[in-house]
């Protein structure tokens, strides 16, 4: 009996090494390259998978950005990624890498483009309202409300004095700032004489009522006291 029992003991481990060398050699390398294979197929649907979303992405920046940014290699790259299957992983690969990166360098420059095109029109819509502002206080309403507020906000000149202002600014100029004198050369509404001494209120003296009032009004102030004492002596002698 305790011969038998160490001749099984020994028996299990000696036939478990004899199943295991006699699977067929030719069975064990199939299953091998049959998980290889499938590991590959996987791999490259991930990566035909991956190609297909970046190309969707690519074809709209190069569609948007199209009309402002030359995007004709963009749009060969994605032609090539749209048939990756027949096309090695490694080649996928590296032509993802490049649509990649050109989709992100147009995608920089259309979004630069559109910045410098709004800042563009802001200033154009900037400018435009500004002109149309100029526009406004260069009529003779315009510049009596500038005149106002200046006189007002600067010296200290309320209604009085304001009325005072508009009949002498009234009989020399008509509130016209491109008014001129043909016989002595006085200008603007002021009727600065000569009227490049206006150029000390602003060098736009031609074409801005509000830089010619401040020149008159500091005149006025300088020569007078008050616009009532330069319509008192307007009154007296035609001019001041």
């Amino acid at each position: 009996m305790r011969v038998r029992t160490r001749i099984h003991a020994i028996a299990i481990p000696v036939v478990a090494a004899i199943a295991a060398i006699s699977i067929p050699f030719g069975v064990a390398s199939a299953a091998a390259a049959s998980e290889v294979s499938a590991a590959n197929v996987a791999h490259d649907r991930a990566v035909d998978t991956a190609a297909t979303l970046l190309a969707t992405l690519a074809h709209s920046t190069a569609v948007e950005a199209a009309a402002k940014v030359d995007t004709s290699s963009l749009t060969r790259q994605v032609a090539t990624l749209d048939n990756s299957e027949g096309l090695p992983t490694e080649s996928v690969q590296a032509i993802t890498d490049l649509v990649r990166t050109n989709t992100a360098r147009i995608s920089q420059q259309f979004t630069d483009i559109q910045a410098q095109e709004a800042a563009a029109a802001q200033a154009a819509a900037a400018a435009q309202a500004a002109a149309a502002a100029l526009a406004n206080a260069n009529t003779p309403d315009g510049a009596r409300a500038t005149a106002r507020a200046m006189a007002a906000n600067q010296y200290g000149w309320g209604d009085g004095q304001f009325s005072c202002l508009s009949s002498l600014w009234q009989k020399e100029s008509g509130w016209n700032y491109q008014a001129y004198n043909k016989g002595g050369g006085a200008t603007g509404i002021p009727q600065a004489l000569p009227g490049s001494k206006m150029a000390a209120a602003g060098a736009d003296w031609r074409t801005n009522a509000a830089t010619q009032i401040a020149w008159g009004l500091s005149y006025i102030k300088g020569s007078y006291g008050s616009p009532c004492a330069a319509w008192a002596h307007s009154r007296a002698v035609n001019w001041y």
